[in-house]
């Protein structure tokens, strides 16, 4: 199982779903982690606001912080590799950076590496170009 590291920005709580106004992603955010801690993966999520120690003691959020400002978080670490940043992802993304179709079976396919090529030409050999 992985290990899974969100650096949230400062929010009121550490899932931040208990301020006036909260924002429609956080709810389902906090269900997907809660959902894939139950799958038994590792989940460790630090507020800005809240565990500035962490931020302190990280040094790859430290030079992120550093070099992009608060605007890079939340950061998404998964065994120890920066998979998402700037935004919180649905389940579906979470699988997917976890090797794992979203039904939860393995994935069959690897991530995208390129644009596909179509042949010599642009147009793939029709002539309209």
């Amino acid at each position: 199982m992985s290990r899974i590291q969100i650096f949230d920005r400062a929010m009121c709580c550490s899932t931040g779903v208990c301020g006036p106004q909260v924002d429609n992603v956080l709810p389902r955010f906090a269900a997907d982690l809660d959902w894939l801690a139950k799958q038994g993966h590792q989940i460790e999520r630090y507020n800005l606001a809240q565990d500035a120690g962490q931020f302190a003691g990280n040094a790859t959020i430290q030079q992120k912080l550093a070099s992009e400002g608060v605007e890079c978080l939340p950061v998404v670490i998964i065994d120890d590799v920066i998979v998402g940043q700037g935004d919180y992802p649905d389940r579906d993304q979470l699988l997917f950076w976890l090797g794992k179709a979203p039904s939860g079976e393995v994935a069959t396919t690897s991530k995208p590496t390129g644009l596909p090529v179509t042949g010599d030409d642009c147009c793939g050999g029709s002539g309209c170009c």
